[in-house]
């Protein structure tokens, strides 16, 4: 019988205008301490962002996407925060902050494969 292991995910999310906290769910960011897993998966649909607010700067929402990605990975190329453990990296881009990109609440649950488990939670709460 294969284990379960707990993990911890959060909902990447575009806030265009931060004080109408209106948002889209653009992708989604996974983190199991038991597998050392933290991998996020997005995409930016262009259509859609632009007709929820045309004022909205996609190439910087994509570098800002981009960085997060980086910050997942880690290293040298993720900047000062891609040096910290993967719990501290998971912890620092899920914490609460005002800006055009954010992140819902973190929720937990149990996954045997983790990376299944990000595509299967991308495809429920983005698509």
């Amino acid at each position: 019988m294969q284990e379960n292991h707990l993990f911890e995910y959060a909902v990447i999310r575009i806030v265009p205008r931060v004080e109408r906290e209106e948002f889209l769910n653009v992708g989604v960011v996974l983190y199991c301490s038991k597998l050392n897993f933290l991998q996020s998966m997005f995409q930016v649909d262009h259509e859609k962002s632009r007709a929820f607010c045309g004022a909205l700067d996609i190439a910087a929402v994509e570098e800002s996407l981009l960085a997060f990605k980086r910050i997942c990975e880690g290293g040298e190329g993720a900047g000062p925060i891609g040096k910290l453990d993967i719990a501290s990296r998971f912890r620092w881009l899920t914490a609460t902050r005002s800006t055009v990109v954010q992140s819902s609440k973190v929720h937990p649950g149990f996954c045997v494969d983790a990376g299944e488990t990000l595509v299967r939670l991308y495809g429920q709460l983005v698509l």
